[in-house]
């Protein structure tokens, strides 16, 4: 047996405004919402992985005791996550987010031939759609 890490399970960000994080991205991205809990956290579903957004005010507050005992954490400042588009749908999420007023502040190609677009949602946090072969991954 080996022991060896398969992947990322799930991505987390922070945004105060979880309102304006779940219209962005279920409305907007159109990831699928798993569930969300009052103003604390929202969760979506995102390839066979999930991206959760926290909001970093109640995430810092211990659980009560009969909570799951997850430990405090949070994040200061934007953060960053990529999204794995395939090549010919990038030109769809350019112009589908800059028809909703969002900016590309960048779109090129790597020394490796994969192309990355980058954007940012409202809690600022920087976003890259890109291909997988970025990575060298099929």
């Amino acid at each position: 047996m080996t022991a060896a890490i398969e992947g990322i399970l799930e991505t987390a960000l922070y945004a105060h405004d979880l309102d304006a994080a779940e219209a962005f991205y279920g409305g907007l991205l159109g990831l699928e919402k798993i569930t969300r809990q009052a103003n604390r956290h929202v969760f979506f579903r995102c390839g066979p992985g999930v991206l959760l957004i926290f909001n970093p005010q109640e995430t810092v507050v211990p659980p009560p005791a009969h909570a799951f005992p997850v430990p405090v954490h949070g994040a200061t400042g934007p953060g960053h996550a990529c999204f794995r588009v395939a090549g010919p749908a990038l030109d769809f999420w350019v112009k589908k987010l800059e028809e909703a007023g969002i900016t590309i502040e960048a779109d090129f190609c790597w020394p490796n031939g994969a192309r990355s677009i980058y954007f940012r949602d409202p809690a600022g946090n920087s976003l890259e759609c890109a291909e997988p072969s970025l990575w060298n991954i099929a």
